[in-house]
């Protein structure tokens, strides 16, 4: 059989690979074309479409860049249709996944959509084209079931989160230093780095009784690093190493995303931070109104307040300084959120997404 995959972003390439994988477990003599990462390039060669070039958010930065989505959008029409795969498989990325399964399904593509938009938070209208666009959708979070039994959408299928499996597989090494630890996940996005690194930075600057260490993303390029860090000694920057780092951190501080959900996964302590336009963030607010009250999935998993939420103009300095001596030195604290952190933990359950999704992807290639 013939797979399309496109993977628009980080977090996707990593989960895409995994897929690739155990798509070849049921189907020996599979073959790819695929957008994506070097992770998914590990698996399946050179891609279509590297993530580098496709990861844009927000809605101000999507109306910048209008000319280059729409230039992947007809690209990406014409690539399918003379490479002409049994099935197209899109990886998170909704803004454009949607829109080329709802294409490949009106040419004669099954198309399935794996780790379901947020359609619980905005934009729930999506599930009505949904419904009609899509063989199937498997989802990843477990409170997303009850969403999707009363909103019928009878091809919905909850395979677990693929976290659990990346985690599972992936060889670490602990990171040795003669000071503790404190891990710095800044964002996989260029707009995110330059959003959240300078006030880690400054914050590691206060505190050298810490060793510092930014989790670094070799595709971005190591000057975007080093224009923030200049010449702070107690700061360093490791790259594509985001789970040793985790593994030898004693606490964090997070930028929103896939990230906080990691990051519990080690109970390694954290404070979730993220700032954005200002004018995105408020068509965002503005969209999703009351509905939801986080934005890291620790806290929408878990649906309280675990770890502490620094947005926008909250992600100060000041409040950064207090909630980093939250998660550093108040001892009760640190329990209360690793303890809370155990509970995430039995709500995943096990893993076996990859497995799962790949199942239901040759299955339904086969029909």
């Amino acid at each position: 059989m013939k797979y399309y995959i496109i993977a628009g972003e980080a977090s996707g390439d990593m989960y895409g690979a995994m897929l690739i994988k155990a798509i070849r477990n049921h189907d020996p003599e599979a073959q790819f074309r695929f957008w994506g990462g070097d992770h998914m390039a590990e698996e399946a060669g050179t891609p279509v479409r590297h993530i580098r070039d496709l990861a844009i958010m927000g809605f101000v930065e999507v109306v910048k860049h209008l000319p280059t989505v729409l230039g992947n959008i007809q690209f990406c029409h014409q690539d399918m249709l003379q490479y002409q795969p049994d099935i197209m498989v899109g990886i998170d990325y909704p803004g454009f996944n949607l829109k080329a399964e709802a294409w490949a399904h009106a040419h004669g593509i099954r198309a399935i959509h794996y780790i379901s938009p947020n359609l619980w938070a905005w934009k729930k209208g999506r599930i009505n084209d949904m419904r009609k666009s899509l063989d199937r959708l498997c989802y990843i979070l477990p409170f997303e079931q009850e969403f999707f039994s009363r909103n019928h959408m009878p091809q919905a299928t909850y395979v677990g989160h693929p976290l659990l499996d990346a985690i599972e597989h992936t060889h670490i090494q602990t990171i040795p230093s003669e000071r503790p630890i404190i891990a710095l996940l800044p964002g996989s996005r260029k707009q995110e780095l330059h959003n959240s690194l300078p006030a880690m930075v400054a914050l590691a600057k206060n505190h050298p009784e810490y060793h510092f260490i930014v989790a670094g993303m070799s595709l971005l390029g190591e000057n975007i690093y080093r224009q923030h860090i200049l010449a702070a000694h107690n700061i360093s920057v490791v790259y594509n190493q985001t789970y040793s780092l985790l593994a030898s951190a004693y606490a964090a501080v997070v930028c929103s995303g896939t990230a906080t959900l990691e990051t519990a996964l080690f109970d390694v302590p954290q404070v979730v931070c993220y700032r954005a336009n200002p004018i995105s963030i408020a068509i965002a607010r503005a969209l999703v109104g009351n509905r939801i009250r986080y934005i890291s999935l620790v806290n929408l998993i878990a649906n309280h307040t675990v770890v502490t939420e620094l947005l926008q103009q909250d992600f100060s300095l000041t409040r950064l300084e207090e909630e980093f001596a939250r998660i550093t030195t108040d001892t009760a604290n640190r329990q209360r959120i690793q303890q809370q952190y155990g509970d995430i933990r039995h709500i995943l359950g096990h893993g076996g997404a990859s497995e799962a999704t790949a199942k239901i992807i040759t299955e339904t290639a086969r029909q």
